[in-house]
């Protein structure tokens, strides 16, 4: 038998049909990594048997339910294959997406910070960036949301991949609905003491398209955004009054 990881790896997607299979097939060259899942969030294309047939554990949503929701369902089907482990420890989870294709082997950066006890989550930096069709609202509006909460600016405060430990994941629990996710759980880690940094990494995404569709999937991230941090707006509050 190989030895037992130290890394599961939950990949959320929804059509990504075109490059799913070749970001499973890299990221599964992560150090340490002997668990990938991913979750089709509702996909009407065949997302879920390509990422079957480049040897991910698959799990489908009927409906898409958001990204929050997809990270949760990642994370609990580890939990549960976890229990069948005659190993105490738990894995680190490493949060991919699933437009990385190739560039996800980089992915095992994140987890060394965290792996050595220096961060409780990391959040990738993009060195490799591709030029997108928007005009940096969302975010802008992240960044804005987790500096006026926390006193920290990252610099891609969006950046979907991310390693942090269970228990840090635990703390977060319930993650923001949809688009909100990421910034929600920087936000709620940092209030609670957690240690979070970003790593360069020679990452990157499909490059962002300018159509409607495009357009829309925006607005959606903004609203996303915008809920989670209205919903953290008491909190903060209320800590600037005890200062």
């Amino acid at each position: 038998m190989p030895p037992r990881g130290d890394v599961a790896i939950v990949i959320p997607a929804r059509n990504e049909s075109d490059r799913i299979q070749a970001t499973v097939q890299a990221a599964a060259g992560v150090p340490g990594a002997d668990l990938l899942v991913v979750v089709d969030d509702g996909s009407r294309d065949s997302t879920a048997a390509a990422a079957e047939s480049a040897g991910a554990i698959v799990l489908r949503h009927s409906r898409s339910r958001g990204k929050g929701a997809a990270l949760e369902t990642g994370a609990e089907a580890v939990r549960l294959l976890e229990r069948n482990d005659d190993h105490s420890q738990r894995r680190y989870l490493l949060f991919l997406d699933g437009d990385l294709a190739e560039s996800a082997k980089y992915a095992g950066a994140l987890v060394q910070p965290v792996r050595d006890g220096q961060a409780d989550m990391t959040i990738a930096v993009f060195t490799d960036r591709v030029r997108a069709g928007g005009h940096g609202f969302v975010i802008g509006l992240s960044g804005a949301g987790i500096r006026r909460a926390t006193g920290w600016s990252p610099a891609q405060p969006l950046n979907g991949q991310r390693c942090l430990t269970r228990d840090a994941f635990e703390a977060a629990r319930p993650l923001a609905a949809g688009w909100g996710a990421e910034t929600g759980l920087t936000i709620d880690l940092l209030r609670q003491g957690f240690r979070v940094t970003e790593v360069e990494v020679p990452m990157a995404h499909r490059a962002t398209g300018t159509d409607w569709q495009a357009q829309l999937h925006r607005a959606r991230q903004f609203a996303g955004v915008a809920r989670a941090l209205a919903a953290r707006e008491p909190a903060v509050q209320a800590a600037r009054r005890r200062s």
